[in-house]
């Protein structure tokens, strides 16, 4: 049962962890695909890498189509 207690936790950051790899590299390959230049997009990966959820979103909303 403890060891229960310790794994799930670790397995739900570490869950987090890739999903904000994740979402990280797609911003930087979104920003390129756009035709940004790559200051744009490291900065863009930057945000999203640190503050992962207001960098996504202030990504998204300031992106252009």
């Amino acid at each position: 049962m403890e060891m229960v207690v310790v794994f799930f936790p670790l397995l739900f950051i570490l869950l987090l962890f890739i999903l904000n790899i994740i979402t990280s590299i797609w911003t930087y390959r979104d920003a390129i695909r756009n035709g940004n230049s790559k200051e744009y997009a490291i900065l863009a990966l930057i945000g999203t890498l640190f503050f992962p959820v207001i960098g996504l979103i202030v990504y998204l909303v300031i992106r252009r189509d």
